[in-house]
């Protein structure tokens, strides 16, 4: 059956583990999504994330715990709903297209209780979301990458599921194609209002795509928050580590919540839970370090990356921690020189040390 389209696609995660043998590959997980919301399971390799989607999909049980999808059990402790009853889409890191069907035919695939009119209708439809119009007729292996990766979504949008998995859909094409198909398919999933997760290991893919996303650790989801929270507001140092760029510097606590550090004194947006005179490592990212020639600080540099638009500085202090600073590519430093700099932030992060 072809499903209504103003049906919504929710999804509720409620404390479900998994385990394979005695290693527990997911503990105690999670989590909710509301209608239309795309979110992402980010985290290295063995975290989990792939098992998470799998349990939501149907293919695999789960040991504790509970999935709901639209408001009914699909999953927990002895039960599981078919894949096939779920109204799940999926697209795969391989595509998984038919090679010996054109795509038309690749994409009526998930059509076929339709007639025919409302199938070429569909298909017709799906062509002009994904910009394949005049592709129909054409088989997988006459098309680039980025095109096989559409049909796949195309194909798994055709029954309008209430809920679309992405397992790693963008990462067997080049850097470039992956950060514009990335961005189309985020429209494409949007302009449907289809509730969406994403699985991947890189953090840039999952800011560009994601309105949420949870980090995972060890089979826990870590943190689950904006991607503008995850990069200012990590929960603990191991998340702040893996989300974007930037180094430690010690500093120490001082009363009012405030810490003295090389660069000068700070407030802290959160209570930092340390006694005045505790030492504490500070988050310092590129872009808190500005380039300023007013400035009386001074650092050298001591490496640099070039990337177009800007120079990635890695800088040293005059005490002799360093630090990292996004510098417009027209101030073209020489290793060894030094230039000023002034701290600007806007969300100080402080861990204590153990």
């Amino acid at each position: 059956m072809l499903y209504n389209p103003t049906m919504s696609g929710t999804l509720e995660i409620n404390h479900v583990s998994q385990s394979y043998g005695t290693r527990n590959v997911l503990d105690d997980i999670s989590f909710r999504l509301g209608d239309g919301t795309i979110a992402c399971l980010l985290g290295a390799s063995g975290c989990g994330k792939t098992t998470a989607l799998r349990c939501i999909a149907g293919f695999e049980r789960v040991a504790a715990g509970e999935i709901v999808i639209n408001g009914l059990v699909a999953s927990r402790a002895g039960y599981r709903m078919p894949p096939e009853s779920r109204r799940i889409g999926m697209v795969f890191q391989d595509y998984a297209l038919f090679p010996h069907l054109t795509v038309a035919r690749n994409i009526a695939f998930g059509l076929r209780s339709a007639d025919d009119a409302t199938r070429n209708t569909r298909i017709n439809e799906l062509l002009a979301i994904v910009g394949l119009t005049g592709a129909a007729h054409r088989y997988p292996q006459e098309l680039s990458g980025g095109q096989q990766q559409r049909v796949a979504l195309a194909r798994a949008l055709a029954p309008r599921p209430a809920l679309m998995l992405l397992d790693e859909p963008f990462s067997n094409l080049d850097v470039e194609m992956r950060e514009r198909l990335s961005l189309e398919v985020r429209d494409i999933l949007k302009s449907q209002h289809t509730t969406t997760i994403l699985v991947t290991h890189d953090q840039n893919e999952a800011f560009t795509f994601a309105d949420e996303i949870g980090i995972m650790q060890a089979g826990r989801i870590a943190q689950w928050a904006t991607p503008y929270a995850l990069y200012h507001e990590p929960a603990n140092r191991e998340i702040a580590e893996f989300i974007g760029r930037g180094v430690f510097l010690p500093g120490v606590m001082l009363e009012d919540n405030r810490v003295k550090l090389e660069l000068g004194e700070l407030p802290a947006d959160t209570p930092i839970h340390a006694a005045p005179g505790a030492t504490v490592d500070v988050l310092l990212r590129p872009d808190d370090i500005l380039h300023d020639d007013a400035s009386p600080l001074q650092a050298k540099v001591v490496s640099k990356a070039f990337r177009g638009a800007e120079f990635i500085y890695t800088l040293e202090l005059p005490g002799g921690g360093r630090v990292m600073s996004f510098v417009p590519s027209h101030h073209n430093h020489a290793i060894g020189e030094k230039i000023g700099i002034r701290l600007e932030i806007d969300h100080l992060v402080a861990f204590t040390r153990n």
